[in-house]
């Protein structure tokens, strides 16, 4: 037999030491359920004791003992009971411990996902968190629930049938207890080869709900394009994949079953015979014969049980080894233990050397120098890819300098709290995101104590008021999710709303009014020049007509300020940013 590699070995221990972790707060729970076990099994190995007494009370043609009969009959009557009222609280009990265990475990893992460094979150697929954090933990419930429900009952059978069996007779039971290994060796065998299916199995089925939550995120996209045909391919080549392991899984798990019965058969035959023979030369009586026979049966089933949980253990280890794999992912780098609460900023900003790229062979942004001032408005131009929205990131540190520095009023913002950071900017995205709540949720997204007043006055001053209470419920309106019941514009208005309300010292607002239209965009931009006097402020924009007011110009072109000054400055140079403005403008004349 093949030997399983050590380092896979390893792995497997190490996941079972950490399952075993998140069991230990209810080990009072995990007693009493073994405790009732323990009850079960011996009640219903009692059982044949008293099947046997009644086939011996039943001596031949007018010899039977009714008497001692009815006893027995009230015993199995009795020990029935008492068993099925204990399985069924243990069963309840087992249910308790797996479920508290799976919401931990899934909590554990939401809240790690939010402590995760945006670079994680960028290079996986949602569809694969999310398949992690809902289906493996799924798949890891059902294979501990088996494991309590079916692994503890399934041992103590074994372990009390033995006990019985010596009673009665000791050579007949050492044929049962010498056969027992082969079953163990054909099931090790089996469960071996089923981990890596089930392993693989795992991966293809998050790479497959990632690709199904990517199409039907932009289903719009894939039929405007009608590229139906394309995805529909790549579709089947990973539903090909997830198939193939899941059959190859399904089978190596599927002939654990007829392959352990046929072991148990021959063990129920070889006792049979072996009990005839002992029965005749007075060994055993009839009626003990009859007992032995059915432990011998009730010996057998528990090690197929267990070998059916084992199987699926396997698939729950698989799984639960996805899910550790997210937790132990490093989070993004701790705070000090003095860092600094900002809570008045006064908006200075300062980058010094700052150099940072997504991977070492690909440079962006390399020796970047800036320095803002109070209330500021600065403008970030440049082409598409020139560093704009990785500079924003930076800012609200979503990713870490890789040299130099950022200070927020004198203050390396890694000496910074992240929340008193990120609080104290208000941001508006091209993209927007919208929760699945009321549309007075959304809006007080960043200020839940708002009152209806202060979150319509908000809404006013975005121009969203109006198309608001043309909504079924007005601000009680329950938005879909991903936003499906509003426009585009709407959505990025309830965005704009969101920032009104909140009022925070430093604005970033990147392309904020591209999906708005041109009227009211300029009761919009108009609404940003009141809200963004006395503040520190970085816009991003494409259409440079929108920020000419801007106090500093930032020409952006990969990764390096090339340009900076007023509009009036920049055009007066005649370079980079006077050729892109005269550009757009002769566009839009045209």
């Amino acid at each position: 037999m093949d030997k399983e590699p050590i380092s896979q070995r390893a792995e497997n221990a190490q996941v079972m030491k950490r399952i075993l972790q998140y069991i230990r707060p209810y080990t009072g729970l995990v007693i009493l359920s073994l405790v009732l076990s323990v009850l079960t099994v011996g009640l219903t190995l009692y059982i044949p004791i008293l099947t046997g007494q009644g086939v011996d009370y039943i001596v031949g043609k007018g010899q039977v003992n009714f008497q001692g009969l009815l006893a027995v009959i009230a015993g199995i009557v009795a020990s029935i009971s008492v068993t099925a009222l204990a399985q069924w609280f243990m069963n309840h009990i087992n249910n308790k411990i797996t479920y508290r265990i799976v919401r931990d475990l899934r909590v554990q893992a939401f809240d790690h996902l939010q402590e995760l460094p945006l670079a994680y979150v960028d290079r996986h697929s949602s569809g694969d968190l999310l398949s992690r954090i809902v289906t493996d933990i799924d798949q890891f419930s059902d294979g501990l629930l088996l494991g309590f429900t079916q692994l503890f009952t399934g041992v103590a059978t074994i372990l009390g049938t033995i006990l019985f069996m010596l009673r009665i007779n000791v050579w007949i039971t050492l044929i049962v207890v010498l056969l027992s290994p082969l079953s163990f060796l054909i099931a090790g065998f089996i469960s071996k080869r089923s981990f890596a299916m089930f392993r693989k199995q795992s991966e293809a089925r998050g790479e497959i709900t990632g690709f199904t939550n990517e199409m039907l995120g932009g289903i719009k996209v894939v039929q405007a394009f009608h590229h139906q045909q394309e995805a529909q391919e790549e579709f089947d080549q990973i539903n090909q994949k997830l198939s193939e392991y899941s059959l190859k899984a399904t089978f190596f798990s599927s002939i654990t079953n007829p392959a352990t019965r046929f072991m148990y058969s021959a063990i129920y035959a070889g006792v049979a015979i072996a009990g005839g023979f002992s029965a005749i030369a007075g060994a055993v009586t009839v009626g003990q014969l009859s007992s032995f026979l059915s432990y011998t049966n009730q010996y057998t089933k528990p090690f197929n049980d267990i070998t059916g949980v084992l199987t699926e253990f396997q698939n729950s280890i698989a799984s639960a080894a996805r899910v550790f794999a997210l937790i132990d992912e490093p989070p993004a780098s701790a705070e000090p233990a003095d860092a600094i609460v900002l809570t008045e900023p006064e908006g200075r900003i300062l980058l010094e050397h700052v150099d940072f790229s997504y991977s070492p062979e690909n440079p962006l942004i390399q020796d970047l120098n800036l320095s803002v001032k109070p209330g500021q408005r600065i403008a970030i131009v440049g082409p598409t890819g020139c560093g704009k929205t990785t500079l924003i990131n930076l800012l609200m540190r979503f990713y870490d300098v890789q040299k130099g520095s950022i200070q927020v009023d004198g203050h390396d913002i890694r000496q910074i709290t992240r929340q008193s950071l990120r609080t104290s900017y208000g941001m508006v995205l091209q993209e927007t995101w919208l929760r699945s709540a009321s549309i007075r949720d959304n809006i007080a997204y960043g200020k839940p104590e708002a009152t209806m007043e202060e979150v319509m006055a908000a809404a006013k001053k975005a121009h969203a008021h109006s198309f608001i209470m043309r909504m079924p419920q007005g601000y009680d309106t329950m938005i879909a999710e991903g936003g499906g019941n509003l426009s585009q514009g709407q959505k990025q208005l309830l965005c704009i709303a969101r920032i009104m309300l909140c009022l925070p010292p430093m604005l970033i607002l990147d392309e904020a009014t591209s999906s708005i239209d041109t009227m009211t965009e300029i009761r919009i931009q108009r609404a940003f020049e009141t809200l963004m006097q006395g503040r520190t402020s970085f816009v991003v924009a494409h259409r440079l007509s929108t920020i000419q007011t801007a106090d500093v110009i930032l020409v952006m072109n990969q990764g390096h300020i090339i340009e900076q000054g007023t509009h009036e400055e920049l055009l007066a140079k005649k370079g980079f940013y006077a050729n892109l403005y005269n550009s757009q403008f002769a566009v839009e004349e045209s």
